[in-house]
């Protein structure tokens, strides 16, 4: 069979959130805020210390979960329904980073796009929503607790030849490329607090580093072995 005539190799974007296509740092920095205003700093930094609790245990941050466990202590708290309206109708479109609509429109053109995340399944799918993004994967979108560790059943409702991991975690791209081996490209966006931490320079190096999602446009992605940076 001839290069001309060759069947076109399928490929799946798999496409973080957090501080991958949105800000989320700066929805945090806008929370923190609102929290002291609302609260006062001692009462804010209990909502935090219960955050870090909740996260442990669940394996994810659950903003309005903690929201709902502060209450526990503070049932009489008139803060608490400035904090939810806050939360419920925060403007996630204006947290997404430049260029990402535009990134994502290339890569539909390349092969299929699809939110890989994870979280709770209200707030991450309200951001996921309201932020534009799961209009631009046509609602594909796959939300988990630990995503890392369902990467059969990734494949088993998007399968390709090849898979393009974008996410501001090296620790994920790591352990998807110790399963996924040379099927998968992992792109490493050095965007928000994941991209300072310690861990990333003990970590095996991942196939393509970016300063931001935005230089995507840039890169041919759909070759594997393109590593810039």
């Amino acid at each position: 069979m001839t290069a001309s005539t060759a069947p076109r190799r399928t490929i799946v974007f798999l496409l973080d959130v957090d501080n991958t296509l949105l800000d989320n740092d700066r929805i945090v920095t806008d929370l923190k805020e609102i929290l002291i205003r609302e609260m006062g700093i001692t009462r804010q930094q209990r909502y935090w210390t219960i955050f870090e609790s909740v996260r442990a245990e669940l394996g994810y941050a659950d903003y309005l979960g903690t929201l709902q466990r502060y209450r526990l202590e503070n049932p009489r708290d008139p803060s608490l329904l400035a904090i939810s309206s806050f939360l419920l109708n925060y403007p996630f479109g204006d947290r997404l980073f430049t260029g990402v609509l535009d990134v994502i429109a290339r890569l539909n053109t390349l092969g299929k796009s699809v939110i890989l995340t994870d979280g709770d399944v209200v707030f991450q799918p309200l951001k996921i929503e309201r932020s534009g993004l799961a209009k631009a994967v046509d609602g594909r979108i796959l939300l988990y607790v630990h995503k890392e560790h369902e990467l059969d059943d990734v494949e088993r409702r998007y399968p390709a030849d090849h898979y393009v991991l974008v996410d501001d975690k090296v620790r994920i791209l790591t352990a998807v490329k110790a399963s996924w081996g040379e099927r998968v490209t992992t792109v490493f966006p050095r965007q928000g607090h994941y991209a300072f931490d310690p861990q990333v320079a003990a970590l095996p190096r991942p196939d393509i580093t970016i300063e931001h999602i935005n230089d995507l446009l840039g890169v041919d992605i759909g070759r594997t072995g393109d590593r810039p940076g």
